[in-house]
């Protein structure tokens, strides 16, 4: 719909550039505003309020426009009945595709989220990254980019070996009965006792007599982790398309390093062999090689990233917690080093999250031990709240929530609020007795401004979506959708629907409202409801 007013506008204006347009704050100005006046002032030599006078009469069309006018150097732009119209019919017709774009600068693109150490089930923190990760993917998807999703899983180095010995310990001393020193590192919760009563049952009491199963324990407990990692990812519908091993990665060390030697980007210091970062901005040169010649978690992320820029993506999208943003800059400058464009690596940063049950701080996990369980928060809330309202701000700020807020039955609780809207709208279907395909049939004669606005706002999600994937900032959608629904649930109080004369405008228009909300909420990965009972 925005595209075909822009190129309405251009062939009106061929000799000109045309301005993006833009929503105007007040609805009362019209449906768009372009600012194309002020950015030809100097060019023309007049002011940008004649200008926009000028253009206004040229532009004017009453199968696009009920009207065109010159308001403070902008031009406003009011769509017609019959345009809006054309545009719903094509909506409903389309279905869940209405809002794919017919064009886009389409790109590959690997995505990597949530790469939590396999040494405890995901925290709150893992799944804000993982809930963020999986809904651009699927935005990005929708728009026809072509997206592989990654999971870069951290099993090799010391967490791993630690959570070998923090089972072995465990089952030590809580299974075997014998006494044992802890490191001040170890793993606690409940899940490290789980973990070790199975081992003791895989393994048998003998096997415990000595160190030496701690490896194996290790990898074991590992491969066990993974599993329940899967399964909590599983709990708020996010898979992957691959999982790449750092210990397999690890393997070719050697030939990131050969390179890297290539570029003269390495030198040997101390004992140690460091990288130097600082020729790209870091506040210090980095070790990859440590005095006993192993290679730091760097080494690892270096070769990880050289095997992601051999693979020939067009883009690499990594999402890491709020506490790697120091680490962006050593990765991209590795990334110099082994003769590679760096600006090809977007890095995206995942805050924290506070949560609250009834303004109280929310319980920690006993089976974790000192953090909360993303699968305690999604058996409370469930899912699609828990999902919702890790869209709702920007991944990079500060998150504060009270999950007894979305067992309201309100409107300070989204997403019912905003499912109230999608199963108001097919109730009134299944009163009329008839399916949204009936609404396709409608022609919808001269609209009020209200009308309009509410038909207008819903068909506007397919700009919504490229702005939210293009700029990363996905709470853009949740906007949207509060807003659509807000809209929604304000006209169908002030006016009568059913037995009403405009009842066939009002289920046309709503016919489009309710596919703006179902598509939307999938892709933030939410089912939209068609009904709703006391409760849910």
């Amino acid at each position: 719909m925005k595209k075909s007013v822009k190129h309405h506008i251009s062939t009106k204006l061929s000799e000109h550039k045309i301005p993006e347009l833009q929503k105007p704050k007040e609805a009362s100005f019209g449906h768009f505003a372009s600012p194309v006046a002020f950015s030809l002032a100097k060019e023309l030599k007049k002011s940008p309020n004649q200008i926009a006078a000028e253009l206004a009469e040229i532009l004017h069309d009453p199968e696009h426009f009920d009207s065109v006018e010159a308001i403070s150097g902008f031009i406003n732009f009011k769509l017609s009945s019959a345009f809006l119209d054309k545009f719903a019919t094509q909506t409903l017709e389309k279905g869940f595709d209405f809002a794919k774009p017919k064009e886009i600068d389409k790109e590959n693109i690997l995505l990597e989220f949530v790469s939590a150490n396999p040494t405890g089930p995901l925290h709150i923190g893992h799944a804000r990254g993982a809930i963020y990760g999986d809904a651009l993917l699927q935005i990005g998807r929708y728009l026809g980019h072509n997206i592989t999703s990654e999971y870069y899983v951290n099993d090799a180095g010391r967490q791993v070996y630690l959570l070998g010995v923090s089972i072995y310990l465990r089952a030590k001393e809580d299974i075997l009965k014998e006494s044992v020193e802890y490191p001040e590192e170890f793993y606690r919760g409940e899940y490290i006792y789980e973990l070790a009563e199975e081992a003791v049952k895989e393994f048998g009491r003998e096997a415990f007599a000595n160190e030496d199963i701690i490896n194996t324990l290790s990898v074991w407990g590992k491969d066990k982790m993974m599993v329940e990692i899967r399964q909590n990812l599983d709990m708020v519908g996010i898979k992957f398309d691959n999982f790449v091993s750092e210990k397999e990665v690890f393997k070719e060390w050697d030939k990131a390093k050969a390179k890297l030697d290539e570029h003269s980007a390495l030198y040997e210091k101390d004992g140690k062999i460091w990288l130097k970062t600082t020729e790209h901005k870091d506040e210090k040169d980095r070790v990859v090689v440590r005095e006993n010649g192993e290679p730091t978690y760097l080494a690892g992320d270096i070769t990880y990233h050289k095997d992601k820029f051999e693979r020939g993506f067009d883009r690499y999208i990594n999402i890491w917690g709020a506490d790697h943003h120091g680490y962006i800059s050593r990765v991209k400058s590795a990334i110099e080093f082994l003769g590679y464009d760096s600006s090809k690596l977007e890095v995206l940063l995942s805050q924290m999250v506070a949560l609250l049950k009834d303004g109280e701080p929310y319980k920690m996990s006993k089976r974790a031990g000192n953090f909360i369980l993303m699968k305690d928060v999604v058996d409370d809330i469930g899912s699609d709240a828990l999902r919702f309202v890790f869209l709702s701000k920007k991944s990079d700020t500060h998150l504060e929530f009270d999950v007894s807020d979305l067992n309201k039955e309100d409107s300070t609780n989204p997403v019912f609020y905003i499912n109230y809207a999608h199963a108001r709208i097919y109730s009134l279907f299944e009163k009329r007795g008839v399916t949204f395909e009936y609404a396709k049939g409608i022609k919808l004669p001269h609209m009020t401004d209200d009308e309009k606005e509410l038909l207008f706002t819903a068909m506007l999600l397919g700009d919504v979506l490229e702005d939210a994937f293009t700029t990363r900032d996905v709470q853009k959608i949740t906007e949207y959708l509060k807003n659509l629904a807000n809209k929604l649930h304000r006209f169908y109080t002030e006016n009568r629907i059913l037995g009403s004369e405009r009842e066939d405008v009002y289920l046309k228009i709503f016919a489009v409202v309710a596919l703006g909300l179902r598509v939307g909420l999938k892709l933030l990965g939410i089912e939209a409801k068609e009904k709703m009972q006391r409760g849910e």
